[in-house]
C-alpha cells in the first residue's frame, strides 16, 4: 500500500522535471499530488472553466466516495479486468482512500448499503480542501485549456481564450475520461489523436447506463419516470451465469435505468454486442413464493376488479400492475396460474444501450495491452494515462471512483520512476 503523505507546502525546486497532466478530474488530480509529493513540477490542463465537474456533478446525490465490503469482493468488481488493476488497487485499497480523503479534513461515514460517502454528502468541499493543498505544493492548474494533440514535432498543442500554445514537458499524464456527460468535458475527442500515434482504442460504450425496451405508448404516457421499488432482477448472461439481486430501478420513456439497472449492465451489454437483445426478468413480489401469489390470486375477487384484486391480495398496483399488462394478452391476465408465475418472473426485453452522453461511465478506451504496467502508453515513451480513459468497467457503489484514484496514483508514480531512471542514464 502507497502511503499519500502530507505535501510540503514548498515549492517545487525550479530545476525539477517538468510534468503536464492533461484533465482536472480524480485520475489527473491524483497524478499531479502524486507527483508533487517527489518534487516534480506539475502543470494541470483542464478544457472546462473550472476543475472536477464530473466528480462535482457526480456528488450532487451524495458523493459515493469508495465501498466498505470485504476487499476481496470489493475488488471482484472490477470483473474481467481486476487482473490489470489489482496492483493499483492494491496501492490504494479503500481504506487508505478514506485515510487519504480525512487527510483533507473530511469526515467519511459508511451508508446502510457498505456504500462510503463524506460525511457533509458533498464533493465541492472536497475538492476545495485538494485544491487549495495542490496550490501550495506547487502544482499550477490551468483551466480553459483544450489539447488538441501533437504538433509535427512532438510538441503538445493546447488552445486557451488567447490563442493555440505548444508546450513540451518531460513526461505527460493523459487523464481524459471517457465520452459520458461530455458537457462536463469528457468527450473522447482524444481517441483519434492517440490511435494515430498507434495506440490500441477499443471503441466507448455506454458503461452504468439506462437500456432502450419498446414499451406500449399506454406505459409511456403514464408510467415514464416511475420508480420501481421492492423489485429482484434475475438475469443469466453468455457465459450460463445466472444472478439475482434485489433493489430498484425505473421506468423511463425510453425502457428502464436506475441502480439495480446499473448492477447489471456490464453483462447486459455484452449480451447485447452478441445477440443484439436480451432479456431479463423481474420479481415484483420478492419475499413471498410463487404458491402463495397463486394461492392469493386464486382467492374469489367478487365484484372487484383485477387490478383492485392484486392491489388487495398481493400489493401490486400501478406500475407493476402496467408491466404486466405489457406482457400478458386479456386472457393470459386472467389465468391465475400464468399471471402469479409472471409476477414472479416478469421478462423485460431491451434491444439497446442508451446513447453513451447519457450514461455514467463508459466502457473501452486505451488498451491494457498498450499500457506497461506503470500504465505509459508503449508506443509513446513519456506518455502516461490514468483513469475513466483506459478499459476499464466497474459498477457504480464508490467503485468507479476508487479506481480513477488508484489508476492516477500509478501513473504519477510511474511517471516519477520514468523521469528518475532517464536523469540516471
Amino acid at each position: 500500500m502507497f502511503k499519500l503523505h502530507q505535501p510540503s507546502s514548498s515549492m517545487p525546486d525550479r530545476t525539477a522535471p517538468q510534468v503536464a497532466v492533461i484533465g482536472g478530474g480524480p485520475a489527473g488530480l491524483m497524478a499531479a499530488e502524486t507527483l508533487s509529493l517527489a518534487g516534480i513540477k506539475v502543470d494541470v490542463y483542464d478544457a472546462m472553466p473550472s476543475l472536477g465537474r464530473k466528480f462535482l456533478q457526480a456528488g450532487v446525490g451524495g458523493l459515493n466516495i469508495t465501498h466498505s465490503e470485504a476487499y476481496e469482493t470489493f475488488c471482484a468488481r472490477y470483473g474481467d479486468q481486476l487482473p490489470q488493476l489489482q496492483a493499483m488497487l492494491d496501492c490504494l485499497p479503500p481504506s487508505a482512500l478514506r485515510s487519504w480523503v480525512h487527510g483533507l479534513g473530511v469526515d467519511t461515514f459508511v451508508g446502510s448499503s457498505g456504500r462510503v460517502f463524506p460525511t457533509q454528502m458533498k464533493a465541492a468541499p472536497l475538492l476545495r480542501a485538494w485544491l487549495r493543498r495542490l496550490r501550495c505544493a506547487g502544482v499550477r492548474l490551468h483551466v480553459r485549456h483544450r489539447w488538441l494533440g501533437w504538433d509535427d514535432d512532438g510538441a503538445m498543442l493546447l488552445v486557451n481564450p488567447d490563442g493555440e500554445i505548444l508546450i513540451k514537458p518531460q513526461a505527460t499524464v493523459l487523464a481524459l475520461g471517457g465520452a459520458s456527460w461530455p458537457h462536463l468535458g469528457s468527450d473522447g475527442a482524444w481517441v483519434p489523436w492517440l490511435r494515430g500515434r498507434g495506440v490500441e482504442i477499443l471503441p466507448l460504450q455506454s458503461a452504468n447506463c439506462g437500456f432502450e425496451v419498446a414499451w406500449s405508448a399506454h406505459l409511456q404516457d403514464k408510467f415514464a419516470g416511475a420508480p420501481l421499488k421492492s423489485v429482484a432482477l434475475t438475469f443469466t448472461d453468455s457465459q450460463g451465469r445466472t444472478e439475482q439481486r434485489q433493489g430498484e430501478m425505473v421506468i423511463s420513456a425510453h425502457g428502464v435505468e436506475g441502480s439495480l439497472i446499473y448492477a447489471f449492465s456490464r453483462r447486459l451489454r455484452e449480451h447485447l454486442n452478441i445477440h443484439g437483445s436480451t432479456t431479463f426478468t423481474i420479481d415484483l413480489t420478492p419475499g413471498r413464493d410463487a404458491e402463495r401469489i397463486l394461492a392469493e390470486i386464486s382467492h374469489p375477487r367478487g365484484s372487484r376488479s383485477i387490478s383492485n384484486h392484486l392491489q388487495s391480495r398481493v400489493g401490486i398496483a400501478g406500475v407493476k400492475v402496467a408491466l404486466l399488462h405489457e406482457v400478458l394478452s386479456k386472457e393470459q391476465f386472467a389465468d391465475a396460474a400464468i399471471l402469479a408465475k409472471t409476477i414472479k418472473a416478469l421478462p423485460i426485453t431491451v434491444n439497446a444501450t442508451r446513447p453513451i452522453s447519457e450514461a455514467i461511465s463508459t466502457a473501452g478506451g486505451v488498451s491494457f495491452n498498450s499500457l506497461d504496467q506503470n500504465l505509459m502508453l508503449t508506443a509513446l515513451p513519456g506518455v502516461f494515462a490514468a483513469g475513466e480513459m483506459i478499459d476499464w468497467d466497474a459498477p457504480t457503489g464508490g467503485y468507479l471512483l476508487t479506481a480513477c484514484f488508484a489508476t492516477g496514483l500509478r501513473a504519477g508514480l510511474g511517471v516519477r520512476d520514468w523521469l528518475n531512471r532517464h536523469e540516471k542514464s
